[in-house]
């Protein structure tokens, strides 16, 4: 692992002012933040998101904790990764990234894509994590709705006229395409085969292996990524509370921030406890 740093002190007008730093880690300029004072605190964004996704939550967070946040490799500033990566290649940096900080053992949130890698790394690397937010988190397989089962209907449908229907098909298949692929896929670019990647993967199995006491957070209305993947994790984390905040969708922690600043806070502060119930 080759590091470069450069450090640069600023004042964000949303977020405040943070010293703003870039890491090289195995080649890839990493783009970061640190504030505040206390335990702990690395932050993970979703998907096509960057540090400033978080600008609120940030702000409470660090008058009472360290807290750092970093494009993920392929968002915000930081480098495209070199090849279609998937959640345990985001882990592996993000561990990487804990070691330049000196950081030990901190707490994460991760929100959506973050929550994705978030429990890959709580799962591998239990020793580094201490407690963890998951708010609205990917990677738990799930039954699709229907909409979601007909739009790979239309897609297969697309594929097929592709290629027996020569250009008129492929013309089909464009016009297919645009009405059922999702606005991630649509804008994904460089990192489409990432997106792809990680779409696939299903962290089920991962579950029991994470032993860090677990605040999972959820929107009533989340249309992204389905309550039930919220269910599923609360039947099989060994440690868990779960949360759903009423009237907020996938951005429950903007939908609903002082409540789930309060949630948060008042989760990082207790002592760790075994056997943790679910909740509404």
């Amino acid at each position: 692992m080759i590091m470069r740093r450069t450090s640069t002190s600023q004042m964000d007008a949303v977020m405040g002012p943070r010293l703003q730093e870039t890491l090289q880690i195995d080649g890839l300029n990493i783009r970061y933040q640190v504030g505040g004072q206390g335990p702990q605190v690395l932050m993970l964004h979703g998907w096509g998101g960057a540090i400033e996704s978080f600008a609120p939550v940030l702000d409470a967070l660090q008058r009472s904790y360290t807290v750092a946040a970093f494009d993920l490799p392929g968002f915000g500033s930081s480098s495209l990764p070199p090849t279609a990566w998937g959640s345990a290649d985001y882990a592996s940096l993000a561990l990487k990234l804990m070691d330049c900080l000196h950081w030990d053992r901190p707490h994460l949130v991760g929100h959506s894509f973050g929550g994705q890698v978030a429990i890959r790394l709580a799962a591998t690397a239990p020793q580094r994590v201490g407690k963890l937010v998951l708010v609205g988190s990917a990677g738990i397989r799930t039954k699709p709705a229907l909409t979601t089962r007909l739009k790979r209907m239309a897609a297969r449908l697309g594929r097929g006229l592709a290629a027996y229907g020569g250009p008129i098909g492929e013309k089909l298949r464009a016009a297919i395409y645009r009405r059922v692929q999702s606005p991630d896929y649509a804008n994904a670019g460089a990192l489409r085969p990432t997106l792809v990647r990680v779409i696939n993967e299903d962290l089920t199995p991962l579950l029991p292996r994470i032993t860090s006491p677990t605040l999972l957070v959820w929107g009533e209305h989340d249309r992204d990524v389905p309550l039930a993947a919220a269910q599923v994790m609360a039947r099989r984390l060994p440690a868990v509370q779960l949360v759903v905040l009423e009237n907020a969708g996938h951005f429950a922690y903007l939908d609903q921030f002082e409540r789930f600043r309060l949630l948060v806070g008042r989760f990082l502060r207790a002592p760790k406890q075994e056997g943790e119930t679910p909740s509404r």
